[in-house]
């Protein structure tokens, strides 16, 4: 749990211990030869090998699925070995460690850029990726830097970069990637520095270069690089004039010149999109394994004020596990993350919340006596607070729960309280109002969300802004606190109306609380139930979403359901 999160790690071996000091004479004795994963595969290296020249520690691996020695007889790099550091038979271990707090910055992964099979990548060998590219210009690269056609060695006289490989496509990544224009321009100029009369060709949507990159993308157009608005139809080798004969073809449709080109080169370079590389926490909680994603695949951490957190608290996500970003965006986002752990690990060690009620040292209470184990609590926890025991009794996670209240919200019981606000404190505020008895008269009762809504409600407040007088507002935690008997007992009353303003929800939502309000909009069917009881209109209860940013919106939403209430009439229970 969060201040207090047992963490169970595997350690794969690596068949060589700490005595390694990579001399490499293992490595010039190995028999077997694999390809090199560091270098995309372009080069050989031996199945004992350093996985690259700044790895650490700084030690040689065997790679199991080669080498021949772990479950053969060969054991030439044991006997090379002058210091004892082999050891083929070591074994996976597990260690235990114990921690406050968890931040997943295991970055991202290239798209599978062979499911786009119209691009050649997987069919021509001079069809590369980015990394790929990446690795060819690099001085440690597999070409020393050199940038070459993989198929041949031949110098490039003539390269095409393809963008948003994947990007951008419904039937692929509907996002953008952030990085790759900027790249793309970047490993053009690589080619224009090696190759000064080379022939290069970016194809893009849209050339994506914010700030003073704009000045970065002038200067490849000065050095003669081509830029060409059109999505690339397909690579291919299949050429119809004699100038393309052994030649790659990119068909793009030119949509500034406003023809179909036909574009012979040497070398495709495909800018192939972002994953997120966020599997493998295995959490031991009740809503799943892994941290919610959103529906790009990526780490749910969208909140519009709390951008590193996740609906698991204690577990902040950083860099491109939860969105496309550049290098320095990502050393940003992970200092942030650093910064959220470290005031999780002080507020935990309080038994205080974190984010958004900092400091609250309340918990929800259970009057167990009465739990009719009907799980509601335990399956609308945003936060995986609540577990079950096998009777389905909830449980509570006293370090996950952000005191929210939704628990309290859901239970139609009422048996889930706070010592500072509860189910019967609010209906304690409602019978505090009056309510005039003069049909003319109306009362509407508004129940205004803390986070955005009553905020919202201050700076209408502090811009002098006006309302109708006969609305009463009280403040809830999150809207999904709120409980079916607030609004059956306010209306029973007499209150004419009753206003529910909370975040936005939805895939682009704001709730703080992440379901808050989502979950106030699902309960308006028992609403619905309610006002059937006590015959009165549906009309009466409203539920309205709003941002912090919409408080001059505040008077026309109130006004206008004033309106309405009028419209349909005064409440039949006033008086009674």
């Amino acid at each position: 749990m969060p201040g207090d999160f047992d963490v169970k790690i595997k350690l794969n071996p690596r068949y060589v211990n700490e005595k390694c000091t990579a001399c490499g004479k293992c490595a010039e004795v190995c028999p077997v030869e694999k390809p090199d994963e560091f270098n995309y595969g372009m080069k050989k290296t031996k199945a004992i090998h350093l996985p690259h020249e700044m790895s650490f520690p700084m030690k040689y691996v065997v790679d199991p699925n080669y080498c021949k020695g772990i479950e053969g007889d060969c054991k030439a790099c044991v006997e090379a070995c002058e210091y004892g550091a082999i050891d083929l038979s070591m074994q996976p271990k597990t260690i235990n460690v114990k921690v406050g707090a968890v931040i997943l910055a295991t970055g991202w992964k290239s798209y599978d850029i062979s499911k786009m099979t119209n691009l050649g990548f997987g069919v021509y060998p001079d069809v590369i990726t980015n990394v790929m590219m990446e690795r060819l210009a690099a001085p440690n690269g597999p070409t020393k830097g050199k940038i070459v056609r993989p198929s041949d060695g031949k110098e490039v006289k003539r390269i095409a970069f393809v963008q948003c490989a994947g990007s951008r496509d419904e039937n692929h990544l509907p996002y953008c990637s952030a990085v790759c224009c900027l790249a793309s321009i970047k490993q053009a100029m690589y080619v224009k520095e090696q190759y000064p009369d080379a022939e290069v060709y970016i194809c893009y949507i849209d050339m994506r270069t914010p700030a003073i990159y704009e000045e970065f993308y002038r200067k490849a157009m000065d050095k003669g690089i081509n830029f060409v608005r059109g999505k690339v139809a397909q690579v291919t080798d299949i050429a119809k004039t004699p100038e393309e004969e052994g030649s790659l073809i990119v068909l793009v449709e030119d949509t500034l010149l406003g023809k179909v080109r036909r574009i012979p080169v040497d070398m495709v370079v495909l800018a192939v999109g972002m994953i997120p590389n966020s599997e493998g926490l295995n959490l031991k909680y009740r809503q799943g394994s892994e941290l919610p994603s959103d529906k790009f695949g990526f780490v749910n951490s969208g909140f519009i004020c709390f951008p590193y957190e996740t609906q698991r608290t204690g577990i902040y996500a950083a860099g491109c596990v939860r969105m496309p970003m550049d290098v320095a965006t990502a050393v940003e986002d992970a200092s942030g993350a650093v910064l959220k752990a470290i005031q999780c690990i002080e507020m935990t060690s309080k038994g205080a919340a974190v984010h958004p009620r900092s400091g609250d040292l309340s918990l929800p209470i259970f009057f167990l006596q009465r739990c009719t184990q009907c799980k509601r609590c335990t399956e609308e926890c945003p936060f995986s607070a609540l577990e079950e025991d096998e009777k389905g009794t909830p449980i509570l996670n006293p370090t996950r729960c952000r005191r929210c209240g939704t628990c309290m919200g859901a239970c139609p019981e009422r048996i889930v309280s706070f010592k500072n606000y509860s189910v019967d404190m609010i209906s304690s505020m409602i019978k505090a109002i009056s309510v005039p008895e003069d049909d003319e008269k109306l009362r509407i009762l508004a129940f205004f969300c803390e986070n955005d809504a009553y905020p919202a409600l201050d700076m209408a407040g502090l811009n002098r802004l006006t309302y109708d007088a006969s609305i009463r507002v009280i403040p809830v935690r999150c809207l999904g606190s709120v409980n079916v008997v607030w609004i059956a007992d306010a209306l029973s009353r007499g209150i004419d109306g009753i206003l529910l303003v909370g975040c936005r929800y939805g895939e682009d939502y704001q709730c703080h609380f992440i379901k808050g309000s989502e979950l106030a909009n699902k309960r308006m069917e028992n609403v619905k139930e309610t006002l059937q009881r006590l015959m009165l209109e549906p009309e009466r209860v409203k539920l309205v979403e709003v941002s912090i940013s919409d408080y001059d919106r505040l008077p026309e939403i109130i006004n206008e359901f004033v309106e309405e209430i009028r419209k349909v009439g005064p409440n039949p229970y006033k008086g009674f």
